[in-house]
C-alpha cells in the first residue's frame, strides 16, 4: 500500500473521488463547517450548488445536501474513517435508524472508477442513483463522468431519472472551494 501511494504521489495520477454531505440540525452552520474541515485534509475541492429539500424516510426538518470533489492517494477505507471523525466532530452520533435527523451525513460515494463491494464499503454508493439530492448535484459536478457500472454519463443518468425530487438551490458561500 505504501509503494502504491508513493508512486501516486509521485506521478500526480490521484483518483478523483466524491462524497455527498447532508444535514438538517443547524445545516448551514454544519454544511460550512464540514466543508471547510476537509478542505483543511484534502486540499482543493470542487463544489457542487447545495440543494434544500424535505427529509426522506421520516418527519424531519428539511435537509441540506451537496457534493463534493477532490483528489487523493488515500485508500477509500481510510477516506471514509476520515469522513466519520469530521462527522463525529460534528456531533454526529451513530443511531441503528438509518432514517433520522442527523447534524451532519459524509458519504464516499466515489473512488475513481473503482467498483468495491467490501461489507459496508460498497462503491458507487447505491444512493447515487435512489435519491435526486445525490444524483443532481453529481450530474452538476461531473456532467460527463461514467456511472462505473451502468455506463452512463450521470448528466444521462439525472435526465432520465424519474422520481419525484424537490430539490432548492441555496445560496450558501462555503470556505474556500475552487
Amino acid at each position: 500500500m505504501v509503494r502504491m501511494m508513493s508512486a501516486l504521489l509521485l506521478n500526480g495520477d490521484m483518483p478523483e473521488i466524491f462524497a455527498s454531505l447532508g444535514s438538517n440540525q443547524q445545516p448551514e452552520n454544519n454544511i460550512i463547517s464540514a466543508v471547510a474541515a476537509i478542505r483543511r485534509r484534502f486540499g482543493p475541492l470542487t463544489c457542487s450548488t447545495v440543494y434544500q429539500n424535505k427529509a426522506v424516510g421520516f418527519e424531519g426538518d428539511d435537509f441540506l445536501n451537496m457534493v463534493l470533489s477532490l483528489q487523493t492517494g488515500i485508500e477509500p477505507r481510510e477516506v471514509r474513517e476520515i469522513f466519520r471523525q469530521i462527522e463525529a466532530d460534528h456531533g454526529r452520533t451513530r443511531q441503528e435508524k438509518k432514517f433520522a435527523s442527523r447534524t451532519l451525513d459524509i458519504d464516499l460515494i466515489l473512488y475513481g472508477g473503482r467498483v468495491i463491494d467490501e461489507g459496508q464499503l460498497k462503491l458507487p454508493h447505491e444512493n447515487i442513483l435512489e435519491y435526486a439530492f445525490v444524483l443532481r448535484p453529481l450530474s452538476e459536478i461531473a456532467p460527463g463522468l461514467l456511472h462505473p457500472s451502468r455506463r452512463q454519463s450521470y448528466r444521462q443518468i439525472w435526465r432520465e431519472y424519474q422520481r419525484h425530487h424537490e430539490l432548492h438551490p441555496v445560496n450558501l458561500i462555503l470556505p474556500d472551494a475552487d
